[in-house]
């Protein structure tokens, strides 16, 4: 009888073994995944500075391994944060070790974009990482591998240089295995959307091949940080309830609910505490296990809470994704576009503020010709991949019938959706695509028709002027030859002016600001 074995293994291992369900399925993809977790590290630690992102990322090819994939040099360099020394190894070569687990919305939600990235690197090049960081004093560099087994740094290297010009920053250098031909398109629609929800960053890229791609800062302005925040009875379980009760401080269950969470008052405290059946002066530390278990499923039906705080939130805001989009779309003022923003609203407790932007005209038919393109973000993160799995796919191809809004089938649209959460609800490691939380549905089909109202005011402005354009068109044609005739039956030698007769007849077009070119081509 062959004897069953029993092991554990560390984070590290187990995403040595399964890599690919954090995106790193393929070399192209991982080349990829690679670029969007530095890059989005990068994005962070340089807001949480609140300065303007300068971000430097160069990709150079060093050699073609056995498989037929190469190897390549990644370097990204940012002017954030920096990392304090004694933070770096673990930060850096520590699954499951980072700064964002906390209640507030982050594009990180892991914690372990950044060191999959490395241990991706090491496991294909046995490569170390070189880490340069400074929080503004002196300059550390780290030259470091990951021990999987264990899930801990192995640090190769540790120098410590004099930081005379001030610099604060990280700069991450590895090596790994990759293909950037075939996903070198997606990469660079995903810096661009980058670009286009963060247009106060600047982001340099060189690619192998030497060529540079500039996506400049349109603005100056940030968005407001989110805040860290209290869990919000509806969104807690029992083992995060378990975990409170075990840690707290409060004598009582009143002191305990007004003191860990957000949107219980006093009053709030004593209705909730009498309708679960607990007494005010029980001690939290004396809570049975099915005491806890009443309680959670009491706070799931209780009404009276306050909506969840949204300051842990941080939309875009209409005028940085309205100056993002023209930025990199290109809008001119021939260009209908519209920018909406929804108050916020919330999913099994968790606060959520869903965005979106609707763009149409003749910019838009040069670029992507006829039909509707989904641009899908969360926590300002592109979404590129598997787009009809997600909710946001389902919201603009089946709830919403835009013939409602005088849109055809062919018509050149834009859709751009933004999901800013606490929790943001993927269905993967990989945070490709939402799930179908019904809420979260509903908030974005009915920002999606809000946008569409005044696409369909646009559209409709747009036809009469059409016509009008048209009718004129006639005129300018006939008049003249109906003048000339005239004059010749009243035996007149002058015709009469005609010129008044036009003006008042092109007086009746509406003044619209936005208007197209090519109006037929919105009429679909």
């Amino acid at each position: 009888m062959t004897e069953i074995i029993y092991q554990s293994i560390s984070p590290s291992d187990f995403f040595y073994r399964n890599r690919e369900i954090a995106g790193f399925s393929n070399p192209s993809r991982a080349i990829y995944a690679s670029v969007r977790e530095l890059l989005e590290n990068a994005l962070d630690a340089c807001e949480r500075q609140r300065v303007p992102p300068d971000i430097f990322l160069r990709l150079t090819e060093v050699s073609t391994s056995e498989g037929g994939t190469n190897i390549y040099i990644m370097r990204i360099e940012d002017n954030g944060t920096g990392l304090p020394p004694k933070q770096i190894p673990s930060a850096f070569c520590r699954v499951f070790y980072g700064s964002k687990y906390t209640l507030q919305q982050a594009r990180g939600t892991f914690g372990l974009g950044g060191t999959i990235t490395i241990l991706y690197g090491q496991i294909t090049t046995h490569q170390p990482v070189v880490i340069t960081s400074s929080t503004g004093g002196d300059i550390h560099e780290f030259t470091m591998m990951i021990d999987i087994e264990r899930n801990e740094p192995m640090i190769l290297k540790h120098k410590v240089m004099e930081n005379k010009k001030g610099w604060r920053g990280t700069v991450v250098h590895l090596q790994m295995e990759g293909d950037y031909s075939r996903i070198k398109r997606r990469l660079l629609d995903y810096l661009k959307q980058t670009a286009m929800v963060s247009p106060y960053a600047d982001i340099t890229f060189v690619d192998p091949m030497g060529r540079l791609f500039r996506f400049e800062r349109g603005t100056e302005t940030m968005p407001p940080l989110p805040q860290p925040v209290k869990p919000h009875p509806h969104g807690i379980d029992v083992e995060n309830f378990r975990r409170l009760v075990t840690i707290t401080k409060a004598r009582s269950m009143k002191e305990f609910m007004t003191g860990h969470f957000q949107g219980v008052g006093s009053k709030t405290a004593d209705r909730f505490l009498k309708s679960a059946g607990i007494r005010n002066k029980t001690r939290p530390n004396s809570m049975e296990p099915e005491d806890i278990v009443t309680l959670v499923r009491a706070a799931k039906d209780f009404k009276d809470f306050k909506r969840p705080d949204a300051t842990c939130l941080s939309p875009i805001g209409e005028e940085l994704l309205e100056n993002g989009i023209r930025k990199e779309l290109e809008l001119t003022e021939n260009d209908f576009l519209k920018v909406v923003s929804r108050k916020p609203s919330t999913y099994l407790g968790f606060p959520f503020i869903v965005e979106t932007a609707i763009a149409t005209g003749p910019t838009i038919r040069k670029q992507f010709k006829t039909g509707t393109t989904i641009i899908r973000f969360a926590n300002r993160i592109p979404l590129l991949f598997d787009e009809s799995s997600g909710v946001i796919w389902k919201v603009v191809n089946k709830n919403i019938h835009w013939n409602t809004y005088n849109v055809s089938s062919d018509t050149p649209m834009v859709v751009v959706v933004h999901v800013c959460s606490t929790k943001i609800p993927y269905k993967t490691v990989g945070k490709e695509y939402m799930a179908d939380q019904p809420q979260v549905e509903k908030e974005i089909t009915n920002v999606i028709r809000t946008s569409a109202r005044s696409l369909r005011l646009f559209i409709s402005r747009s036809i009469r002027i059409a016509k009008e354009r048209r009718r004129l068109d006639i005129f300018a044609k006939y008049l003249p030859k109906i003048a000339e005739f005239s004059t010749k039956l009243s035996d007149k030698e002058t015709p009469p002016d005609i010129k008044p007769l036009l003006i008042a007849v092109g007086g009746k077009i509406p003044d619209v600001k936005k208007k197209i070119n090519e109006v037929s081509t919105i009429d679909g």
